[in-house]
């Protein structure tokens, strides 16, 4: 197997850095986060049986759990 050699930012180093788990090369980390962005293309349209009313609910549910998070704060924090 070949190496390459890649410039990154230091916050993009340190952000990577952060990311990965004990044991874990750089190499490792980044085919595990590329495979699983790449990943979520599997779950595209499995929604798209559910009612109107199915989804309201779904929004409604996801809101009330979302209220005992730090959301908000974190959201103005990243502004």
């Amino acid at each position: 197997m070949g190496t390459k050699t890649i410039s990154i930012m230091d916050e993009v180093y340190k952000l990577l850095k952060t990311l990965k788990t004990p044991g874990e090369s750089f190499s490792e980390e980044l085919n595990r986060l590329v495979k699983a962005r790449a990943g979520i293309m599997e779950f595209a349209g499995a929604w798209s049986d559910i009612t109107e009313e199915e989804a309201k609910k779904m929004k409604i549910a996801l809101r009330e759990m979302r209220k005992g998070t730090r959301l908000k704060e974190i959201k103005k924090n990243v502004k």
